[in-house]
């Protein structure tokens, strides 16, 4: 787990070593253990490393292998890399180190692009080919390591976060029009390729570009999903048999690629849960294990340390719980925003932030329940989709209960010279009417696990714990996993009020308080129902001279969120100013200081 970053000139220049530095100093809280460079005329990479396999100084990047005369920087964990390293030592490959990074690197070698069809794993790479004078830039099948890049004539440049672009300069600012409409829309989730900026581009998940010296490119898109019953399918037994099989194998792929000890994010759900109860299943013992809470408010408690204490206390865990009183979260209000890649609206970014802090004091790696509620149906909107009737067109039936706001009301806040055409629900009804799925809650749960997973929860926990040097892993979308549980019946994710296989599969092993409770959604309630200093710093970030010189928002609909700071919510229980706020308050760390640059 790390933060990469290069530059490739199309002009015949040397790569710019001073721009590259800037962005690996902006990266340093994603790989505080090592930093480390590599150039080659127009092509130069940034490294900065977190020890997690191989802590030795032969697994430090950028990865050359002068004999190959390939160069490589990685971003992530290959779960298999030990399979793939006994395979490729069999065909005659020597290595150096005992890490997965090298594995990449020949993997490469030996199968060229078709390495990735091998990888299990989370990873963005860059690959440098001495021989061809090509980079190969990669991300995983869910996008769950970021891979940012902007371009122009003379050169492209790529980095793990969107401020590290920044950092490193000669990047215009403009605001994209169809970003900021995506991002207000479907609840933060900026679909790749866009970002907000219309000079920065996201590689999409599952997708590879190679581009040689001149800058011609070549895009591939290496697996795509789909959520289709088999011809002969199992019994459903035989169905949730072969889910528990592959899910126990994910968590314990996932637990075993490292070199340092392994955590558990614990919220107390039923997710989170079931991973620590796999592992003691598995047997492992002593099982680190951390949950946050926050002040409550009226309307909404804020810690779920009853069932948290269930589950530890259940397989004897060493437990931590972190009680953040509201003072504290108000006074890393900004801090937090600042660490974002690209501004994110969900309350418990803040939480996942705050949380991670506390837990890199005791390990550099958890696993992480993200993701279930995407693959097993989880969320209360899927239901209330499900039961629209049929005659009702897809986009329909999704949008009205997921889109923070309809087009109309989008026009009302953003100012016209920002308005642009419904890019959301174009965009959206292409993904839903795409081959490869027979009904329409499969239609959105693909869409869900592929495209707006990726710029949510994923984005999300990725960003908040790399913020401090914190891996966290997702074994929820273990591919195979994934590609089980869509080829399930609807009715049978959706039974007993969604994730029945994962209910089924926890039955007798979690307390029936854990597996029959309401979903929580890791409450931070101060942020959801905004008063006393989280109102002031809304108020003082969305009425600041900067918010009003850039004219982004419209002031009616400013001041009437502001009146009424307590009515205005999205179907997604989100409150509507927050989200006015973050942006803002994220334009202003990230935009604003470096324009003169």
């Amino acid at each position: 787990m790390c933060g990469i970053c290069g530059e490739l000139r199309f002009d015949g220049q040397a790569a710019d070593l001073t721009a590259l530095g800037r962005m690996m100093e902006a990266m340093q809280r994603r790989g505080p253990d090592h930093g480390g460079s590599f150039s080659d005329g127009p092509m130069a990479f940034g490294h900065r490393r977190l020890a997690i396999i191989d802590l030795s100084e032969s697994s430090d990047q950028p990865l050359h292998d002068a004999e190959l005369k390939l160069a490589l920087v990685f971003n992530g964990t290959l779960y298999n890399y030990r399979e793939l390293r006994r395979e490729l030592a069999g065909m005659g490959y020597h290595f150096f180190s005992e890490g997965d990074t090298e594995v990449i690197l020949k993997a490469y070698h030996a199968w060229g692009e078709a390495c990735l069809e091998r990888f299990d794993g989370m990873f963005a790479f860059a690959l440098w080919d001495q021989h061809r004078h090509t980079l190969f830039l990669a991300r995983d099948r869910f996008g769950i390591k970021p891979l940012y890049l902007t371009r122009n004539g003379q050169r492209l440049r790529f980095a793990s976060s969107l401020p590290a672009l920044l950092a490193g300069g000669d990047v215009e600012r403009d605001l994209d029009p169809a970003g900021l409409q995506f991002q207000f829309t479907l609840h933060g989730s900026v679909p790749a390729p866009h970002t907000i900026l219309k000079e920065v581009q996201k590689l999409p998940p599952a997708t590879s570009l190679t581009l040689d010296g001149r800058g011609n490119v070549q895009e591939r898109t290496y697996w795509r999903l789909t959520a289709q019953r088999p011809a002969a399918p199992l019994s459903e037994t035989g169905q949730l048999e072969a889910i528990r099989e592959k899910l126990q194998a994910a968590v314990a792929r996932q637990h075993l690629a490292a070199d340092v000890p392994v955590g558990v994010l614990l919220s107390g759900g039923l997710d989170s849960s079931l991973l620590v109860a796999l592992l003691a299943e598995q047997g492992h013992a002593d099982i680190p294990t951390f949950s946050v809470g926050f002040q409550d408010q009226p309307e909404e408690k804020g810690d779920e340390f009853h069932y948290s204490e269930l589950v530890a206390r259940r397989f004897g865990s060493r437990h931590h719980e972190y009680l953040i009183p509201d003072a504290e979260v108000l006074e890393n209000l900004p801090e937090a925003i600042a660490a974002m890649a690209e501004p994110m609206f969900s309350q418990d970014n803040v939480a996942f932030y705050l949380l991670a802090r506390e837990v890199k004091k005791e390990v550099k790696v958890v696993l992480s329940g993200q993701g279930a509620d995407e693959v097993f149906g989880g969320y209360f909107w899927y239901p209330l989709m499900h039961a629209e009737p049929d005659s009702l067109p897809p986009l329909e039936r999704f949008a009205r209960h997921y889109f923070d706001r309809r087009h109309p009301e989008y026009l009302e806040l953003i100012a016209p010279e920002y308005a642009t055409a419904d890019h959301a629900s174009a965009l959206l009804a292409s993904r839903l009417s795409e081959p490869g799925a027979d009904t329409f809650l499969d239609q959105v749960q693909r869409l869900d696990v592929t495209t707006l997973i990726v710029d949510d929860p994923v984005k999300r926990v990725d960003n908040m714990t790399m913020a401090w040097g914190l891996e966290a892993r997702v074994p929820f979308l273990d591919q195979e996993l994934v590609e089980a549980a869509l080829r399930l019946a609807p009715e049978l994710r959706l039974r007993e009020g969604g994730k029945y296989p994962l209910k089924h599969i926890a039955r007798g092993l979690l307390p029936d308080e854990i597996i029959d409770r309401p979903k929580g959604y890791f409450p931070t309630p101060a942020l959801k129902y905004l008063r006393g200093g989280f109102l002031q710093f809304i108020q003082e970030t969305l009425n600041s001279r900067a918010c009003r010189e850039r004219g982004l928002y419209q002031r009616p609909y400013v001041e009437r969120l502001l009146a009424e700071p307590l009515s205005h919510f999205t179907p997604l229980h989100g409150n509507k100013l927050w989200h006015l706020a973050v942006l803002e308050a994220w334009l202003q760390q990230h935009v604003d200081p470096l324009r003169d640059r």
